[in-house]
């Protein structure tokens, strides 16, 4: 998700941007199904934002006119497969968002910070017992 905003960001001015946006913020409550098949159905209806090339006058050079739509799309068709790993396998209980991690990680940052101006290998060694304690 954060890579799509990235290329998109939270307001996108096209249409195709937008209806992107609106698939990619249903990722976290749908089914693998609904989401490739939403995604499938964009690309349809918008193929040209995909293809649609723009010259570079005098020369042979083009670049695409929608770089970023189309790269917030090859993104989240390249890692379709990757998306749902959480619902494949329900006994390992994976959370559907790296929220919980983030949060851990930030707290170890703020304990690593407090020690500034460590080398790095006890830099290292600080942030292994922070690990192994948890």
């Amino acid at each position: 998700m954060k890579t799509v905003t990235k290329y998109l960001t939270r307001k996108p001015q096209t249409e195709p941007a937008i209806a992107l946006r609106q698939i990619m913020l249903t990722l976290p409550h749908t089914t693998q199904e609904i989401f490739t098949t939403e995604l499938y159905d964009w690309k349809k209806q918008y193929t040209y934002i995909l293809t649609d090339r723009t010259s570079v006058t005098g020369t042979k050079h083009w670049y695409y006119t929608h770089k970023k739509t189309r790269s917030a799309h090859l993104s989240l068709e390249r890692n379709l497969m990757y998306l749902f790993t959480y619902l494949r396998y329900p006994e390992l209980n994976i959370p559907n968002t790296n929220n919980t991690i983030d949060g851990y990680f930030a707290g170890v940052k703020k304990k690593v910070a407090a020690h500034h101006g460590l080398r790095r290998d006890r830099r290292f060694k600080v942030i292994s017992e922070l690990l192994k304690g948890s």
